[in-house]
């Protein structure tokens, strides 16, 4: 790592006489000597963002008044003023990397033409990049599932993953871990991490020593504030211009307290208390907060049950859910293979600066509190279409036959006739047990998946346990299940079988299928032939379960409308029942070989049981030896060859690889006059509505176009696989199969009406319609606008379409500002009004007022309506540019332009 370039504003800098010798390090009780504040108050998640400060104040980026300012931070009212935060480095995943690294490309090529110098386009802080989200569950159940679905990735992905090679040598401080790694999130939690920077000075030979942060372009970044470390999602539009130095700017924040108390009973676990968490802290409204834990039962809490409900802050809105640094992160430091030298100086480093958290010391100042108590929690599901809408396990077969007869537009499915049914054989498995009856609530996805519980010991000891008492008792999974399981890391799998619990998964069809997010993410792949034409020749409500975090309709599976989030013995369990339409606490989940009837109270583990298999198969060296080398551990990857230069050759031809078009003229920045409305859409629409990231059919826009270019069906990939290029996301747009455009009632999928004359197609088809037309396009939306992940692609798709103004009653945090950084404009309407209250239908014309540079953050500005009679009417609304920063950004056509005129500005 370079050198920094270090400022003393405030003669902060002081010795830490490590066992290594002397480094130095900037004293946060500095602050404190000069009346500026009292550490103990504030909350460990704002002393974190405070060191970083004080660290790199220089006088331009980093002001002392920005120092200052958050050194008095007052819990009742913080100052609405933005925090230039400077992470030590950004975390990527292969399908955020692709589009970032795509955009960097093009920044270079921008750079050139514009006679810069072409080198200044590289990251200024360390870049890691995982890749984990490519791989597709085609095989299953099986042994050679895992070799099989990881040579169709490597076929799959070959032009993405040679344009990622190109970017190992043409950036530097890119540190890639190729396919069959790992999750991301868990890989950063387990190795990535060393929870400490120690790096050279600028001053000759001494060190710096500061904590570990980062910005990371996926929402699960925040499953690392587990451990303590200060990180959160970013659109990767942010990371890029974090990778180039430039700060991502925040709000001051409310830090909101959340006191745990208590002990979690016999039956649930980590991930009941996740999604309880989820659902307590979404019902209270978290959005664009910090949350901390706090509490007497904190130390018992495991560093990796914490870490399950950090990675859930997306769902439960947070910005970061934080778990201070304790006796408990430096344990997990040490049972994961780091070094006794390392911890001992995390643990020396945090005592001396304030930031180690014990039972013993004050409680900090928060915005608000509120208590969870672990004795209340009881083993729950969410679902079937949100990850907040928790279900306590006694009432998910009641909860579900409600959800089947509610109306539509109440969240259910609508459904008259309860008793229709389908037969189906096989699962594909190669074994034939005769024909199957199956009906509304049929299981026909099982998926141990995601990062959020797959790095949870207790959590997958507890479902091999369960998997082994179950094939004990002679229980098996009905062949219309699709069975995957896919760990978080290489040690997870080895720790089942130092277990003796691999055999017993496998038995049941949870045969490891590959090392990635697969079905969380929506690459389940697809359902066996029978199943998909029993469950669409009867429209069945098929259902899915999954150990995920996200559930939103349409993501897991096309054919799956129900989805349900769980902990992984209780997808085990319920994959044993094959169906979600059965009380697991009541009725048997089966019956022996003797034909006695088994509950799931028969087959599950204890506390003690998973703790005594835990105590005996983690070990450090496990970990040590896995990661050694991990950079170099794919040979399929070690083959790709990559290119030596610093220009990326274009080629015209690719289908994966283009040159967007975000560095070219900006139109400037002023009024949006006679604006269509390209859709009207209700609440929480997700970044998986606007930009899904799952399969690509072949009669929709995308597909068309793919045809086009001659690539045949069965090569088509995902849209998550094509965010490299512009042409298919654009056209992948708003084409979730499950989207509702209210101009066109209940109907589903990518549709609208073009005006003024009315008639049905694609929103794809009809922006290109309006753009031919010279004629702007605006988006309206109900209450969080853009939740779930932080996908730029559902900023850049709508930008590329046209759209110029998202008029919402809510934003998501993430997406807001990643419409800014697109140059799109958020506008949220004011307090008890939305689309319906003013009677908009689609068909008028829109005129938005008041926009121009000099405007003030969260300015009002009026829309004026143009009704198909010519009759008119003006209603206000505020533009959601929060921050002087938002506004330059917006002024500037973005992020990335800014990025790029400051480094022709200012030569870095």
């Amino acid at each position: 790592m370079s050198r920094p370039q270090v400022q003393d504003r405030f003669a902060a800098r002081s010795t830490l006489d490590t066992l290594h010798g002397s480094a130095y390090y900037f004293r946060l009780a500095q602050l404190e000597d000069l009346g500026i504040t009292t550490l103990a108050r504030l909350p460990y998640s704002i002393r974190i963002l405070l060191e970083s400060l004080l660290r790199q104040c220089d006088g331009v980026q980093i002001a002392e008044d920005d120092v200052i300012r958050l050194a008095q931070w007052n819990a009742q009212a913080p100052q609405q003023r933005e925090i230039p935060f400077k992470p030590a480095r950004v975390l990527l995943q292969d399908l955020t990397g692709v589009p970032c690294l795509v955009d960097l490309a093009a920044m270079r090529d921008a750079m050139q033409a514009r006679g810069g110098d072409i080198n200044l386009v590289q990251p200024q802080i360390p870049v890691d990049l995982v890749m984990d989200h490519s791989l597709q569950v085609d095989h299953f159940g099986s042994d050679d599932a895992l070799m099989l679905n990881s040579r169709i990735e490597m076929h799959r992905s070959r032009e993405r993953y040679a344009f990622l090679r190109w970017g190992q040598s043409a950036f530097n401080k890119l540190r890639v871990v190729p396919p069959g790694v790992g999750i991301v999130h868990q890989v950063n939690l387990e190795y990535l991490t060393q929870g400490i920077w120690v790096v050279p000075a600028g001053d000759g030979d001494t060190s710096l020593v500061y904590p570990d942060t980062l910005v990371g372009a996926d929402s699960h970044t925040t499953m690392i504030n587990g451990l303590g470390i200060v990180a959160w999602g970013v659109g990767g539009i942010e990371a890029e211009a974090a990778m180039l130095g430039q700060p991502v700017y925040i709000l001051t924040p409310e830090v909101i307290g959340v006191k745990i108390t208590g002990k979690l009973p016999e039956g649930a676990t980590a991930t009941d208390l996740a999604l309880t968490v989820t659902q307590t802290l979404r019902k209270r409204g978290v959005v664009d907060k910090f949350v901390e834990f706090y509490g007497p039962s904190l130390s018992q809490i495991a560093l990796t049950d914490r870490a399950t409900i950090a990675n859930m802050a997306p769902e439960y809105g947070a910005t970061m859910g934080y778990f201070p640094v304790d006796a408990g992160s430096l344990d997990y430091l040490r049972r994961t293979g780091r070094s006794a030298a390392q911890v001992a100086l995390i643990e020396q480093y945090y005592r001396a600066q304030g930031l180690l958290r014990s039972d013993e010391l004050p409680i900090p100042e928060y915005t608000d509190t509120l208590e969870i108590d672990l004795s209340s929690i009881e083993p729950s599901l969410a679902g079937p279409k949100r990850p907040q809408d928790r279900i306590a396990l006694r009432q998910v077969k009641s909860t579900f036959q409600k959800a089947l007869v509610a109306p539509i537009s109440s969240g259910g499915y609508g459904l008259t006739d309860l008793k229709q049914r389908a037969a189906v054989q096989a699962n594909g498995s190669g074994q034939d047990h005769g024909e199957l009856e199956i009906g509304h609530g049929a299981l026909v996805i099982a998926a141990i998946t995601s990062c959020t519980n797959t790095s949870n010991p207790s959590v997958m000891i507890g479902a091999g346990l369960l998997a082994k008492k179950a094939v004990e008792r002679g229980l098996r999974v009905p062949d219309y299940v699709k069975t995957s399981m896919a760990p978080g890391s290489r040690v997870v799998t080895e720790y089942l079988k130092e277990a003796g619990l691999l055999e017993a998964l496998n038995t049941l069809g949870f045969n490891v299928v590959g090392y990635g997010c697969t079905t969380c993410l929506g690459n389940s792949g697809p359902l066996p032939q029978q199943v998909a034409q029993a469950v669409t020749g009867s429209n069945l409500v098929a259902a899915a379960i999954l150990s995920g975090n996200r559930n939103f309709e349409g993501r897991v599976n096309p054919l799956v409308k129900a989805n349900f989030l769980a902990s992984p013995p209780l997808v085990v369990a319920y994959a044993l029942a094959g169906t979600m339409d059965i009380d697991l606490v009541n009725d048997p989940i089966g019956s022996d070989l003797d034909g006695n009837p088994v509950y799931l109270r028969d087959i599950w583990a204890s506390q003690q049981e998973v703790a005594d298999v835990m105590a005996q198969s983690a070990k450090p060296e496990t970990f040590e030896r896995l990661y050694r080398n991990v950079e170099f551990s794919n040979p399929d990857w070690n083959a790709m060859s990559g290119v030596d230069n610093l220009l990326y050759d274009w080629n015209a031809d690719s289908t994966y690889i283009q040159k967007p078009p975000f560095f070219d003229d900006a139109a400037p920045i002023q009024d949006i006059c006679n604006a269509r409305v390209l859709a009207i859409f209700g609440d929480s629409i997700t970044t998986d509505h606007i930009s899904p990231v799952g399969s690509i059919s072949a009669d929709t826009p995308a597909g068309r176009y793919l045809l086009e270019q001659g690539v045949e069906r069965k090569d088509f990939n995902q849209y998550g696989a094509r965010r490299g290029n512009d042409r298919v996301m654009a056209r992948g747009t708003f084409a979730n199969i499950r989207i509702k455009n209210r101009m066109l009632g209940e109907v589903e999928g990518g549709l609208t009406l073009h005006y003024p004359d009315g008639s049905l197609t694609t929103i794809f088809e009809a922006a290109m319609q309006y753009k031919q037309e010279g004629t702007p396009c605006v988006i309206i939306a109900g209450k969080e606008y853009g939740t779930g992940s932080s996908r730029d692609w559902a900023a850049k798709g709508p930008l590329l379409l046209g759209v110029r103004a998202v008029l919402a009653e809510s934003f998501e945090r993430t997406h807001r500002s990643n419409l800014v950084g697109m140059g799109v404009l958020p506008l949220q309407f004011k307090s008890g009004q939305n689309a319906q209250t003013l009677g908009l239908t689609g068909e008028e014309l829109l005129t938005i007022e008041g926009i121009h540079a000099q405007m003030q953050p969260k300015q009002d500005v009026i829309v004026t309506v143009e009704k198909p009679d010519h009759s008119l009417f003006s209603f206000v609304v505020t533009a959601r540019l929060d921050t002087v920063v938002d506004i330059d950004y917006y002024a500037n056509g973005g992020i990335l332009p800014t990025v790029l005129n400051r480094l022709l500005a200012n030569g870095h």
